[in-house]
């Protein structure tokens, strides 16, 4: 047995390392006694983060208490794997810190489903998240593991990440190599997979006072465990991957990126990437470029160069200036480039030997609690685009679903501010964008001022201004004014909604409180996006709802994917009428009394079927 002690909070703790039967024996005795004092901390070591590609294997599975920590090289096999899975199956509760990924590893290295360890599971950053949700650069604590423990553990909890560092350089490895390089053991590696559930042993207790302390509700954290898993079991399904399809992009996209970095160097940029070589030739070809960065420097930022190529930010044309031959070129370069490397060469990175691929779901990210979608991120693609959805397929015999909220950020809205003609309009089943236009430009309003009507509307969650709203829509900046002055003539129950959350996160420490309990911290100097915050949390909210509703359904084998809000599904294609319309009824659900509804589309095979794609 090998043993390596440490001090945290005061007090000696010991990582144990089993090198034989008989200390496989004294693990076993550990961990039946550690489950009788409460919950048991786990914790994985991997080669990466890939898990379902042929080149991941799981090293290590830790398991600890307080004051002890067990570190099994799973890695072995025999009876360390065999000791390992006992004990994976008998302790009744977990402790996991981001449990989403060691559920994934356990699901598909270790034989351990995660159907039957979620309900085992508290994750320690779900609560940490409960209780503030900020991330370092935004002046929060974050939700990794040692910036926690040192907040609410021990201000001295150790980071051997830097140490370990030092050992992948020591062996010629990088931070990406090294975890799948160093030996299994070296003294650095396993001091560092024993302290991480030491220390989360510690900070669960810690963290569950401060939620009873703030009133977090219960529930909460219960739905919010819930939905993590629903998510765990929506990335271990994934998509298919059309191989061939993707390799010809990559392909293609590259010499989109060369073909538009030649155009960019006829107007004298030689790197598509040199904002200095770009504002001097812009400045040359007449542009008048105001914004600064920090630093001083001319800004000419992918939202800088969609206003001279005249696009919106979803690249969308605006109509209101020759667009830009050299932004065009530019941003089409650098598109082409990213779209390469971070979706379609990470799809033929990660996908599995069945031929799918398994994009992470986070299931709290922003601030909000909003919904992520990782490697590759496929959140950010522009609404319009077929190409890179067109990589990824419904089932063989399956045809692709999405099912979108109508409007819900809009609706969020108008039932929790109580905005009577929104909730009437509602009500009468009418768009209410078309309404609000009608309202404001008369019954003839054009398309272009309905796209106003919109973008004002959206502008009042996320708290763009009037420029922001002007560059958006393209329309002139005296006509978004006016529109927004007409705005709150109409609906007067938005501002006064905003003033009173902004003076009761005054009253609670520049926190606001949703409707379903979630403290969402504002910033002292942008106290307006708490109308940002509400909706938006609810929003996201009401889709977890809807999660929960289609599991209960029956329906969660069918589900890929949720984008921002929308449920992406593949169902049989013989069945795809029945199955659209029990999902969209379970997408639809009253919220104080105004209708959270969603309409389904199908398509063919692929999801850029739903955008354009013949396949």
């Amino acid at each position: 047995m090998r043993k390596f002690h440490h001090t945290i909070a005061g007090e000696s703790i010991t990582v144990h390392v089993p090198e034989s039967t008989g200390d496989l024996d004294e693990f076993r005795r550990w961990w039946m006694q550690a489950q009788r004092r409460g919950p048991v901390a786990l914790d994985t070591e991997t080669t990466g983060l890939d898990i379902y590609s042929d080149r991941f294997r799981l090293r290590t599975v830790q398991l600890g208490d307080a004051r002890d920590a067990w570190v099994i090289p799973w890695e072995r096999g025999g009876h360390f794997e065999e000791y390992a899975r006992e004990a994976l199956r008998s302790v009744p509760h977990f402790l996991i810190h981001n449990a989403p990924f060691d559920w994934a590893v356990l699901d598909r290295h270790a034989g351990t489903s995660l159907e039957s360890l979620a309900p085992r599971t508290t994750d320690t950053r779900i609560l940490a998240f409960l209780i503030d949700p900020r991330q370092p650069q935004e002046g929060g604590i974050g939700t990794a593991l040692k910036p926690l423990s040192a907040r609410w553990v021990d201000p001295a909890a150790p980071d051997t990440q830097e140490g370990l560092t030092a050992v992948f350089r020591g062996l010629g490895l990088t931070k990406e190599t090294g975890w799948a390089g160093i030996p299994l053991t070296d003294p650095t590696f396993l001091l560092y997979a024993g302290l991480d559930v030491i220390l989360t042993a510690r900070l669960e207790p810690l963290l569950r006072r401060e939620l009873d302390r703030l009133g977090v509700r219960r529930q909460l954290v219960e739905f919010e465990h819930q939905l993590a898993r629903i998510c765990a079991v929506m990335q271990r399904t994934g998509l298919v991957l059309d191989v061939n399809h993707t390799r010809q992009l990559v392909s293609q996209l590259g010499d989109q990126a060369d073909r538009h970095a030649i155009e960019a160097a006829r107007y004298g940029v030689g790197n598509v990437n040199s904002t200095a070589q770009l504002a001097e030739a812009l400045a040359g070809m007449g542009e008048v470029l105001t914004e600064r960065t920090a630093s001083g420097a001319v800004k000419v930022d992918k939202a800088v160069l969609l206003s001279l190529a005249d696009m919106s930010l979803q690249w969308e044309p605006l109509g209101t200036r020759t667009p830009n031959p050299l932004a065009l070129a530019v941003l089409k370069s650098k598109r082409a480039g990213k779209w390469k490397k971070a979706y379609a060469q990470t799809f033929l990175e990660t996908v599995d030997d069945s031929g799918r691929v398994h994009p992470f779901i986070g299931s709290l990210r922003a601030r909000t609690g909003r919904m992520s979608i990782t490697r590759p991120a496929l959140q950010t693609l522009p609404s319009s685009d077929q190409m890179i959805r067109r990589c990824l397929l419904a089932d063989d015999g399956h045809v692709i679903l999405s099912v979108d909220f109508t409007a819900v950020e809009m609706r969020v809205l108008a039932a929790l501010a109580n905005v009577r003609r929104m909730k009437e309009a509602i009500s009468r089943g009418e768009d209410l964008h078309d309404f609000t236009a009608k309202l404001v430009f008369g019954e003839g309003f054009t398309k272009a001022q309905r796209k106003l009507a919109k973008q004002v509307g959206l502008g009042k969650i996320y708290g763009g201004g009037a420029a922001t709203i002007s560059r958006q829509s393209g329309a002139p900046i005296e006509d978004v004014q006016r529109a927004l002055r007409a705005y709150d003539r109409l609906y007067p129950e938005i501002k006064r909604a905003a003033s009173r959350w902004q003076r009761e996160a005054f009253q609670t420490g520049m926190v606001y409180v949703s409707a379903t309990g979630r403290r969402l911290p504002l910033d002292r100097d942008r106290t307006y996006a708490v109308t940002n915050y509400a909706c938006q949390s609810i929003a996201r909210d009401a889709l977890g709802q809807a999660l929960l509703n289609i599991e209960a359904a029956g329906l969660l084998e069918y589900c890929r994917l949720p984008i921002h809000d929308e449920v992406l599904a593949s169902v049989p294609a013989g069945e795809s009428t029945e199955l659209s319309a029990e999902f969209t009824r379970c997408m639809s659900f009253p919220l104080y009394g105004v209708p959270i509804e969603a309409d389904a589309e199908l398509g063919g095979r692929s999801w850029g079927s739903l955008y354009g794609a013949d396949f």
